[in-house]
């Protein structure tokens, strides 16, 4: 929300680079209108999930930290049967394992209310805390992340604002780009009192974190809901996303491994779950056995263990550290304890390594507490210039206006920034579809009914 030409520092330009500042300045301003608040959104709850591990053993410390007596843990089993007891009425979904001595497990458990997470003190047994899986604090901040406790329209939502984030740093580096000015460059003109310097401030944070915030909607729309699942599908096909081939030799059930995990990695949450095959007379292994397996295979602490389904379900075992080369995932059948699919990180092809990773820089996971800060100051950037984009345009706009920035005089300059719209609409469908709705309502609503064109003047 920019103004290209500050009052102040205003070299000459020519009529049709002028008409091209205004309409980039317009599009920037309606992107910015829209996204503000989603923007703001997404920077807070980012900024929480950053450190939710922290916060886990901190703030939640009385249900994830535990003593460590020195002595061998449990077996699963048993504290899968303690979880059971606190639950009444319910069935075991999967065990997760202590990512090291201090940590508790947890059991996932299901009743007719829906799944409970139960955590327990893996040497006595004890059941620490036990509350519903929707209600866990970091669960609820990465659904509000991304819209997805609200629906699939609010999602969606969140996936145009992704496609508008790339746009408003593209936009937002035209308008910033230096042409004559001394001022608002690098350096904030005038005082907070004048609109300059909260353009100033605007334009410089832009710039600065302009890439950080590409790094961070780049790397974000793999987990949207269409464009996510496209591109995994894409890249499977292709044979560039998890190794398909490692599926051909075993029976294939109908599920994803989204359904029968908590937390898959983007890579295979769509990959079909194997089947298990009996051979009668033929037992279940049962969990102790199934956890042993995995271990036994050098899974990474902290893995978890979904139990089978049915009868022809399997015991998945999936782990996905900060560390990307220990990412692990591990179908077992479960009567011949025979891991049916074993699948690690430098088995995935280059797209699909490509997306880890930049989901792990997402998260803040890839360079520890160095990575975590860089993604909090692009969050606090966002923040930034969020609320100087809101000051700048209430001190502009004409009271009891909008104040959109004019319509360019040469009105030849769209069919360029129309090519663009398409561009992006056939990369990013979703922003591609606002983007219409954007113009199509600028062009053929507000310029066409007096009223609004005066009120969005």
């Amino acid at each position: 929300m920019s103004n290209p030409v500050p009052a102040d520092a205003a070299p000459a330009v020519s009529p049709a680079r002028l008409s091209l500042q205004r309409a980039i300045w317009r599009w920037h301003f309606y992107a910015g209108l829209l996204s503000v608040p989603f923007m703001v959104l997404l920077a807070v709850t980012g900024s929480i999930y950053l450190f939710k591990d922290e916060i886990n053993t901190t703030i939640f410390a009385h249900r994830t930290v535990v003593a460590d007596p020195g002595t061998p843990a449990l077996a699963p089993s048993v504290l899968a049967a303690n979880a059971l007891a606190a639950v009444p009425g319910s069935t075991l979904v999967s065990f997760i394992d202590p990512v090291t001595r201090a940590s508790s497990a947890v059991v996932t458990a299901r009743d007719a209310a829906g799944r409970h997470l139960v955590y327990l003190d893996p040497y006595t047994g004890t059941v620490l805390d036990t509350l519903r899986s929707d209600r866990e604090p970091m669960w609820l901040v990465r659904k509000i992340h991304s819209l997805e406790l609200f629906g699939t329209i609010a999602n969606r939502l969140i996936e145009a604002v992704g496609g508008f984030a790339i746009i408003l740093v593209m936009t937002g580096i035209y308008l910033w780009w230096p042409r004559g000015q001394s001022g608002g460059v690098v350096t904030l003109r005038g005082s907070p009192a004048r609109r300059v310097w909260w353009r100033d401030l605007h334009a410089v944070t832009g710039a600065v974190a302009g890439v950080l915030i590409l790094v961070l909607a780049a790397s974000g729309l793999p987990w949207s809901g269409f464009w996510g699942r496209t591109l995994n599908s894409v890249a499977t096909q292709a044979g560039v996303g998890y190794p398909a081939q490692l599926w051909d030799d075993v029976p294939l059930s109908t599920l994803p491994t989204e359904a029968v995990l908590s937390k898959p990695g983007w890579t295979v949450e769509n990959a079909p779950v194997p089947m298990s095959t009996a051979a009668a007379p033929a037992e279940p292994i049962g969990l102790d056995r199934a956890v042993a397996v995995a271990r036994g295979l050098g899974i990474t602490p902290g893995f978890e263990m979904a139990v089978p389904g049915d009868e022809t379900g399997v015991y998945t075992a999936a782990v996905y550290p900060h560390d990307l080369s220990k990412q692990r995932l591990i179908h077992i059948d479960q009567y011949s304890a025979r891991p049916l699919v074993d699948l690690s990180f430098p088995d995935y092809g280059a797209v699909g390594k490509a997306i880890e990773f930049g989901i792990n820089v997402h998260m803040g996971q890839e360079w520890g507490l160095a990575n975590q800060l860089l993604m909090l100051a692009a969050c606090l950037a966002i923040i930034l210039a969020s609320v100087s984009a809101l000051v700048m345009w209430w001190k502009r706009r004409p009271a009891g206006k909008v104040g959109v920035p004019p319509y360019p005089a040469d009105p030849r300059v769209y069919r360029a920034l129309w090519a663009v719209a398409v561009a992006l609409g056939l990369a990013f469908p979703i922003t591609g579809l606002a983007i219409l709705a954007m113009v199509g309502f600028d062009l053929l609503v507000i310029r066409a009914v007096p009223p609004l064109r005066r009120a969005f003047a």
